[in-house]
């Protein structure tokens, strides 16, 4: 760590350089509890919810009910592997890390931004090996919503990344992988991910993050659960900006003590 900080760095795009991602990169792949996230528990879930009795031969809008628990635990597990990855600030923080990097010319923003592309990095991964159990185990869907649907997990899984990001900057790194679990499935459970909602429930719903992710994963079945695609979009985005701005709002304070 003490040699990339005695380096010069880009001050070109804030301080943003490809040896500092490719350094991110690989601590993060020696990370073995990530990697669980990432790649068992995720197929693992699928395994376990999607294919309970004659899933495969039900269908749903353009594919099977199979094919429509794989696009939901995809998501399930870019949130886990993203959050995750994001939420690793934590750690950092209580090393001092963060503040050795604030001697450099990296910019907040710039350091954020190096912690999405290897969180998304992270989702990309879990997504893949969850498509992949799911196409050897029967899930179906049209051959554009394969692309479609994996894309639209995936991509939508960059607030998660950012909210990874806030929650590690706002709580201590004792607390905050505790926490991650129970707040991902409370998220998920009322944002409608594994079942639908109905009443007041579902008007709640539409306010989650986890809500407009769905939505947009789910459109290639010709589903959106009772939701706006604008909504959704705009969703996905007003949480992605609250998350990355107050993340670097936490990231100066931390680091300016």
């Amino acid at each position: 760590m003490t040699t990339l900080v005695s380096r010069p760095v880009a001050t070109t795009l804030g301080g943003f350089n490809l040896g500092f991602l490719r350094l991110e990169l690989r601590r993060m792949l020696r990370n073995r509890r990530t990697l669980i996230f990432t790649l068992i528990m995720p197929p693992l879930f699928f395994v376990i919810f999607g294919l309970q009795s004659d899933y495969r031969t039900q269908s749903y809008g353009s594919g099977n009910v199979t094919g429509y628990v794989m696009v939901s635990i995809a998501v399930y597990g870019a949130m886990l592997a993203t959050t995750s990855g994001g939420a690793m600030v934590a750690v950092e923080r209580a090393q001092g890390w963060s503040r050795q990097l604030r001697l450099t010319p990296l910019r907040p923003v710039a350091y954020i931004a190096v912690k999405v592309v290897v969180a998304m990095a992270l989702g990309l991964v879990s997504v893949a090996a969850v498509f992949a159990v799911g196409a050897a185990l029967g899930a179906h869907l049209a051959p554009a919503a394969w692309v479609e649907c994996f894309l639209l997990a995936w991509v939508g899984s960059l607030v998660f990344a950012a909210f990874g990001l806030f929650v590690g900057y706002l709580l201590p790194s004792e607390n905050v992988m505790q926490l991650l679990g129970p707040v991902l499935a409370a998220l998920s459970f009322a944002g409608g991910l594994f079942m639908p909602l109905h009443g007041w429930f579902a008007t709640v719903s539409k306010v989650m993050p986890t809500n407009g992710v769905a939505t947009l994963a789910r459109l290639p079945f010709g589903d959106t659960g009772g939701g706006s695609v604008l909504g959704a979009v705009v969703d996905v985005a007003v949480w992605s900006a609250v998350f990355v701005f107050g993340g670097a709002a936490l990231f100066r304070r931390d680091t300016a003590r």
